[in-house]
């Protein structure tokens, strides 16, 4: 059985990876919040892992870091 990451784990692995991405900038939360037009609360609940966060605001703020969101098949064969 192939045990994929649960939602929760899967937020705190895109917060993380935008925390980093954030830093590598050298951008503050509020920066990047302003470069992305969205608050500096939406940047602080994705960088804090929760599950929660809206898609158009992640891909705002995924967009001002220079990193994208892919969608990619789970299961070996591409059907699941």
């Amino acid at each position: 059985m192939i045990m994929h990451p649960t939602p929760a784990e899967t937020a705190r692995s895109i917060g993380s990876r935008v925390r980093v991405a954030r830093a590598r900038a050298g951008l503050r939360q509020d920066e990047l919040a302003l470069a992305a037009g969205v608050s500096t609360r939406l940047v602080h609940t994705i960088e804090a892992g929760k599950a929660t966060t809206r898609l158009d605001g992640l891909l705002r703020v995924l967009g001002a870091l220079g990193l994208a969101l892919d969608v990619v098949d789970r299961t070996p064969s591409g059907r699941g």
